[in-house]
């Protein structure tokens, strides 16, 4: 089981992977609130030449299904540079937020933004690293909070090449029950990319997503453990950080 961390802020990724003891690391290739192009990480190097799996997440502003051209053209451009950038630290996926729509609407005209995404990508020889469409936490408008949502997503986009992100807090936060949930997302997507495994602060269909660590939010962890286990994807803990190195050794114990 190959366990990792998101770093946070972090210009040292390869000696804070040491430090924790895991083989992935997730992290940023711009400010996650900006529509900043991503200048080469100065660690580059030294992260394509350590055994770390790489793996980045995409700006926070980026919302692919907006219905406003002003929000989603932006989005579209820096999905293409941070995939980019990715391919430039061998990552191997880019994971990028399902996104939302505004009030009143057309949920299939988001879900036909997400796949003129790659479509109009493939004319200029894809993107430089698998995208990775993660499951989200909150909104009537939200494009992959709810199964059923993303099954019409997948119907779109899974002959694009798209892969998947399962985020443990999203999913308890939307309202989708943990136990079997990796067997009904598999049945829809036919593969798990990656997990965010991350405990929620708030109780079940919450729409709230605030992580806590592993053994201090309200979902059981044991059942975290068994999506970890039954997932068999690459783990990121996005857990607070004052607790993530016990959430590294947690979870080994608990997967041995």
């Amino acid at each position: 089981m190959r366990i990792g961390a998101h770093v946070r802020s972090d210009t040292h990724p390869v000696e804070t992977a040491e430090q924790l003891g895991v083989d992935v690391i997730q992290m940023f290739v711009s400010d996650p609130q900006s529509w900043k192009k991503p200048e080469p990480h100065p660690q580059t190097q030294a992260l394509k030449d350590s055994p770390l799996e790489i793996v980045v997440h995409s700006a926070y502003v980026i919302n692919v299904a907006s219905l406003n051209n002003r929000l989603r053209m932006p989005s579209r451009k820096a999905v293409e540079q941070q995939a980019a950038a990715a391919a430039d630290l061998g990552a191997f996926g880019l994971v990028v937020h399902g996104g939302h729509l505004r009030d009143g609407e057309d949920l299939q005209a988001g879900i036909d933004n997400w796949r003129k995404l790659f479509t109009r990508q493939e004319e200029k020889g894809g993107f430089g690293v698998p995208i990775l469409i993660e499951n989200t936490a909150g909104g009537d408008g939200a494009i992959a909070r709810q199964l059923e949502t993303i099954d019409r997503l997948w119907d779109a986009v899974g002959d694009q090449g798209a892969g998947f992100c399962l985020d443990t807090c999203h999913a308890w936060a939307g309202g989708e029950e943990l136990m079997g949930i990796v067997e009904r997302v598999l049945a829809i997507t036919g593969r798990i990319d990656l997990v965010h495994l991350n405990n929620s602060r708030d109780e079940f269909d919450s729409a709230r997503d605030r992580h806590a660590n592993l053994q201090d939010g309200t979902i059981d962890p044991d059942l975290l453990a068994d999506v970890a286990r039954a997932a068999g994807a690459p783990i990121i803990l996005e857990t607070p950080a004052e607790g993530l190195a016990d959430d590294v050794a947690y979870l080994k114990e608990a997967l041995l």
